[in-house]
């Protein structure tokens, strides 16, 4: 997936850092500041994104599809395709810690 994140990053167009007050402790005024990234809908990695989500989707399914004729052979093989697929290829994934996210 490292494509489609470069493709991500390419696809920002505009970083914007908001930053507002926040009641604290004890009647303390607090500031937060919070990143807003702008993006363009119709641009180049935005469309080559849907197309490969397309692909993707479409792939997914003939998976599905061939794991649902209960062959075991062909059972075996779909897991270990993904298997080996998810060893060779996720090991690589960038890990971003954003210490002002709140959610997690």
């Amino acid at each position: 997936m490292e494509v489609a994140e470069n493709l991500l990053r390419k696809s920002q167009v505009s970083i914007r850092y908001n930053s507002m007050t926040v009641p604290g402790p004890n009647g303390t005024v607090l500031m937060e500041t919070h990143k807003t990234v702008g993006q363009q809908m119709v641009s180049f990695p935005h469309l080559f994104q849907t197309v490969l989500h397309i692909v993707q989707v479409v792939v997914s399914y003939f998976l599905m599809l061939i794991f649902m004729t209960y062959n075991g052979y062909l059972c075996i093989g779909v897991a270990a395709g993904a298997g080996t697929g998810y060893f060779l290829f996720s090991w690589k994934k960038a890990v971003v810690v954003d210490i002002t996210e709140h959610c997690h």
